[in-house]
């Protein structure tokens, strides 16, 4: 069993926690044999159902599990840190500008960047899920000087998988016969899903997306806009944001920091920028294809990137710069 792996949840009383604990607890993302402390954090006011969240964990008796902290204070949750997934957040209410929204949520995570650097480990890796997340987990990485900026991602593997699956349905195959589709840009209605560079195996053979679908105009419309608005859809159909998709796919994302990204194969998540081949400004966290190994990540480089691709990667790159702009606004009052 070795050392146990300290993992931080936070947002633990919320929906997506619901469904990812018990995933993380029974050693889907950090194996079979890997001894685990799970840290419970949420908002004073949701103690009492983090209690019942809990009682639970206890009652799966799950093998792997050697505590469970639950906590509203920072200094407890952030204490020794190897993992944080970082999911709790401001939601976007109704009537709400996505300036108020940026507003809220750069309070939480300017004080929660503040807590990785004050007490988490140096090698702590931080995964932001709550939205905003492109913009939520730079300003936790602005405030975690100490932490390497390599050690934040944001989660976009939840439009990666939606990419996948719907070329997956679109041909009859499933979801594992496609690989290599990229999600550029922000993890909002303006992220590129690109599958200029995906592959799907039909009959044994490794076909370009393009080639098998052999239908240009849904891919360069209807794909596209139906991952972009996939959110949206859910939310619209269940009254309520995608849970069970969002627990499976932090589970992916954090599995592959952990494990390294299969031969051949590259996954997308949102990532400092700085020294991207692909002209997109420094200093955004932006989601990019990337290969994981030894729990780290470099871009996957030198992709040919035509002008179709070229307009969507620079307009999401347009909207990250902006609200980067105004998150800094706020922090600086904040």
């Amino acid at each position: 069993m070795g050392e146990p792996v300290r993992v931080l949840v936070t947002g633990a009383a919320g929906q997506i926690a619901y469904s990812l604990l018990y995933s993380i607890a029974k050693g889907d993302v950090f194996g079979k044999d890997q001894a685990l402390v799970l840290v419970l954090l949420d908002i004073t006011p949701m103690m009492g159902v983090l209690e019942g969240v809990v009682m639970e964990l206890q009652d799966c008796a799950l093998p792997l599990l050697k505590e469970v902290i639950a906590t509203d204070k920072e200094e407890v949750a952030f204490k020794d840190l190897d993992v944080a997934i970082l999911v709790g957040s401001m939601p976007r209410k109704e009537g709400m500008e996505r300036k108020d929204l940026l507003k809220a949520n750069v309070k939480i995570f300017k004080s929660q960047g503040q807590a990785l650097e004050k007490y988490a480990k140096k090698s702590v890796k931080v995964v932001v899920v709550g939205n905003p997340a492109n913009t939520n987990c730079l300003t936790a990485s602005k405030m975690a000087p100490s932490i390497p900026k390599e050690n934040f991602s944001c989660l976009t593997r939840l439009d990666h998988n939606r990419a996948k699956s719907q070329i997956a349905i679109r041909l009859g195959l499933t979801s594992n016969d496609v690989k290599n589709v990229i999600i550029w840009g922000n993890h909002s209605s303006t992220q590129y899903p690109d599958v200029n560079h995906a592959k799907v195996n039909m009959q044994g053979k490794e076909v370009g997306v393009y080639e098998a679908v052999k239908d240009d105009s849904w891919l360069k419309g209807d794909f596209i806009s139906t991952v972009q608005q996939r959110g949206a859809a859910v939310i619209k159909a269940r009254k309520l944001s995608s849970a069970m998709s969002a627990a499976k796919a932090i589970c992916d994302h954090v599995r592959d920091i952990w494990f390294g990204t299969p031969e051949g194969e590259f996954v997308s998540m949102g990532v400092i920028s700085d020294g991207n081949s692909y002209g997109i400004p420094d200093d955004l966290l932006y989601s990019f294809p990337v290969v994981i190994k030894n729990k780290s990540w470099k871009f996957v480089e030198g992709l040919p990137i035509n002008d179709f691709s070229r307009e969507k990667m620079d307009l999401t790159a347009k909207e990250l710069s902006e609200e980067k702009e105004t998150a800094f606004e706020f922090l600086t009052i904040a």
